[in-house]
């Protein structure tokens, strides 16, 4: 843990401050919400469950306890909704937004929803946090927007054509935030992440990330799928890097955020083929028949990126970012979580089973 990421603790203890947290029960907004509540913060957290799910908020409450977690007020809503955004705000200092629908292959099949939640959406958040008067609004960009750009690592000054309608909603948001800096006074920070991966990641449904997906179906016993040869490679970065480089970025002195952008990664490419070995391998440390699953390989899709790898000296000498997980160690504690979850399931299971009454044959 870095000295700044210490202080920035420190600081939160001894001045617990009023947050407000959108897409709070999302995979990465639990996480936001657990630190905070674990550092005796007040936290407001907003969502309508599109893509976040009741089952992560009681992770929360079960790890915080309850007397942190009645420190949390949850209010049902959709940022698309400036009334339930004024709502969630009153008396709020600082804001983290995470809410969004967060998948380039769903934006490519439905791009109208993506820019509803991802644009329309953010602009409440932020007209609402100006009425409010919060002190700083930091959100979530990605590193979709630096589209076909050739260069590696991605520098936050350099862009390129932009390849899917969820990246042009991400660099729409940068666009109103700096806008909005100059034309309303609202402080924000965008972070653009770089594949974040951890406990909590939905594995289900079509627009599952790659990480979560191949750990459910080496619990289960499955080959994997790979779109294209598995030589893609990207910057993979664990999910409490990501909340370190929140609280950093939403406690920073202004002039330290001035620049307004910051990549959230690990410096470090991993490719596909290289990441489905190592979740093998460590699945299979607990279910020995995973050894033995094979990558499946299916045409790429359009709008992915072939190689994706961050340069984070900007937010390391601004923000004083260190990520304190590389992608071995996230992949170990996110490998023993899935587990966890899917041995809490088979008991489950197991005692419905063995209570279930005797049917007597007609």
């Amino acid at each position: 843990m870095t000295a700044s990421y210490r202080e920035a603790q420190a600081s939160l203890r001894r001045t617990p401050r009023r947050w407000l947290v959108t897409g709070v029960a999302g995979f990465i907004g639990s996480h936001l919400l657990e630190t905070l509540l674990q550092l005796g913060q007040h936290v407001v957290g907003i969502d309508n469950f599109a893509t976040g799910y009741q089952r992560n908020l009681a992770d929360v409450a079960a790890r915080v306890g309850p007397e942190a977690y009645s420190r949390f007020h949850f209010a049902a809503g959709d940022i698309r909704d400036m009334g339930a955004c004024r709502a969630a705000l009153a008396g709020v200092e600082l804001v983290l937004h995470e809410a969004a629908l967060g998948s380039v292959p769903r934006s490519m099949v439905d791009p109208l929803s993506s820019h509803a939640a991802n644009v329309d959406g953010f602009v409440n958040i932020m007209l609402a946090a100006r009425e409010a008067g919060v002190r700083r609004v930091v959100f979530a960009s990605s590193s979709s927007v630096y589209g076909d750009d050739p260069s590696s690592p991605k520098q936050e000054g350099r862009r390129g054509r932009l390849l899917s309608p969820y990246a042009a909603t991400k660099l729409i948001d940068e666009i109103y935030a700096d806008t909005f800096s100059r034309s309303h006074g609202i402080e924000s920070v965008g972070l653009r992440y770089f594949n974040v991966f951890g406990p909590r990641q939905d594995p289900e449904g079509a627009y599952a990330a790659v990480i979560p997906r191949w750990i459910g179906q080496l619990i289960a016993g499955s080959d994997c799928v790979v779109f294209g040869d598995g030589s893609a490679s990207r910057d993979f970065c664990f999910v409490d890097n990501v909340v370190q480089a929140n609280l950093l970025a939403a406690l920073a002195p202004v002039e330290q955020v001035a620049e307004q952008v910051f990549n959230v990664a690990c410096g470090h490419s991993t490719s596909l083929v290289d990441l489905f070995a190592a979740i093998r391998g460590f699945v299979a440390q607990a279910q020995p028949r995973a050894a033995s699953a094979t990558l499946l390989r299916q045409a790429p899709r359009p709008g992915d990126i072939q190689h994706s790898l961050a340069d984070i000296e900007r937010v390391k000498a601004r923000l004083g970012y260190e990520p304190s997980f590389d992608v071995v160690a996230g992949l170990e504690q996110t490998v023993r979580w899935y587990l966890e979850q899917a041995g809490a399931t088979a008991r489950g299971s197991a005692r419905q089973a063995t209570s279930e009454p005797t049917r007597e044959a007609s």
